[in-house]
């Protein structure tokens, strides 16, 4: 069950960077760790690697998600902390 030792380290970091970035999710740190524990353990048996690198790929796309996602959010808080809504 060894995986490839540069690919291995590839997966560890994700994995990391994930959880790091899990710890300002909307649902909550615990959820997100949930859900990331559970799809890493569903492809835990994946042997190709091509279909790792992939992976490894859709793990980083998540990533990008996601910090756009945090991005997005503190600046909306910027905006509704410093500008007065037009709406009002």
């Amino acid at each position: 069950m060894k995986m490839a030792s540069p690919l291995r380290g590839e997966v560890l970091n994700l994995y990391k960077n994930l959880l790091h970035l899990g710890r300002e999710y909307p649902k909550g740190a615990d959820y997100f760790r949930s859900r990331l524990k559970a799809a890493f353990l569903k492809n835990k048996d994946v042997k190709d690697p091509e279909q790792i690198k992939q992976l490894i790929a859709q793990g980083e796309f998540v990533i990008k998600e996601l910090e756009a996602l945090y991005y997005l959010r503190k600046y909306r808080a910027m905006k509704q902390r410093y500008y007065k809504d037009d709406n009002e």
